[in-house]
């Protein structure tokens, strides 16, 4: 792997911690972003010259502090926040130490507050795949068919719209908490969605999109494993992406379910999402509307074999959305 796939790589997986790591440090989001891209552009240069340091994602944060610091300097009055990031430097001295295992509470602060209730759904999408899933703004504008400018443009105003508002930087309170999961659970819908059926360009499905989305979902699964409705979303994004590689044939047209190949189907995302769906139902007396969709996606292969037996459309799903945890075909 050479320097610069390394630096994509560890971007990749640890931008999301880096930028929340900043933004607590500095309590601005904005500037915790613009930090970050200073220590990737940093190591840009530098690792190439030097080789990729032992810890890279404590490397970046640690340039990223170093940054926020002189920054603070420049201002015309140091303030407390200054004095803390000060302190914080001169105890720790060196590279900051980095757990790669580790997903913290900022993680889910920055997925908050990047589906914050005053931004677009557009904006939304953008800063969630920017600050969390860890892509350029031209690699969202590939995803998305537009201009970069257009990405570039909507982070931009994103990021004034949630400083203006005085949106802090925090992972919101049990009951705000409730209130805004489903528009982050809706901006990771929107992602994959626009991934599994592309809305625009000669590809049906993007693959990349749909598994940048199942990640964040993964990741939000383990940040909040006591909702029933983060695991029925990744039960839902695992269970239909299993069908992809059977959802086109050779030449990219589109293949009916009734007409897809199920030797094809990814059998490690059907366990995945049958065990994402069992966690959704263990943790509630019935689904939500990703868990229902969730349960459909899975009983569908069997609903040929279902109306042949009972002569109705109906399936194993009315018995979820009533609130059952049995399936009628499971033993």
């Amino acid at each position: 792997m050479t320097e610069r796939e390394a630096i994509a790589a560890v971007w990749r997986i640890e931008s999301a911690r880096i930028v929340g790591a900043l933004a607590r440090y500095t309590g601005d989001f904005a500037l915790a972003e613009d930090l970050a891209q200073e220590a990737l552009a940093e190591a840009v240069v530098t690792w190439p010259r030097e080789g990729v340091p032992r810890n890279p994602a404590g490397w970046l944060l640690t340039v990223g502090r170093r940054r926020a610091v002189d920054a603070f300097r420049r201002r015309s009055a140091l303030d407390d926040r200054y004095a803390v990031l000060a302190n914080d430097l001169r105890e720790d001295g060196g590279e900051i130490e980095w757990d790669p295992d580790q997903i913290d509470d900022e993680v889910l602060a920055l997925m908050f507050i990047s589906c914050h209730p005053v931004l677009s759904r557009e904006a939304r999408v953008a800063l969630m795949l920017r600050v969390v899933g860890g892509l350029t703004s031209d690699e969202i504008a590939r995803a998305f068919l537009v201009p970069t400018a257009t990405v570039q443009a909507r982070i931009t105003r994103a990021k004034k719209t949630l400083g203006a508002a005085g949106v802090p930087f925090e992972v919101p309170s049990p009951e705000e908490r409730a209130a805004r999961l489903g528009s982050v659970l809706n901006a990771i819908y929107v992602i994959f969605t626009e991934g599994s059926s592309a809305s625009s360009g000669g590809d049906l499905i993007r693959y990349d999109l749909a598994g940048e989305a199942q990640r964040l979902a993964r990741v939000l699964s383990r940040l909040m494993p006591d909702e029933p409705e983060v695991h029925g979303l990744l039960a839902l994004l695992e269970l239909t992406a299993a069908r992809f590689p059977a959802r086109t044939g050779p030449d990219g047209e589109p293949v009916l379910l009734e007409d897809q190949d199920r030797r094809r189907w990814d059998r490690s995302a059907i366990r995945r999402g049958r065990a994402a769906l069992a966690r959704a139902e263990a943790a509630w007396r019935w689904l939500g509307a990703y868990g229902l969709q969730a349960a459909i996606a899975e009983c569908t292969p069997s609903l040929r074999r279902w109306r042949r037996r009972t002569g109705t459309g109906w399936c194993c799903c009315t018995r979820h959305s009533a609130g059952s945890r049995r399936r009628p075909w499971s033993t």
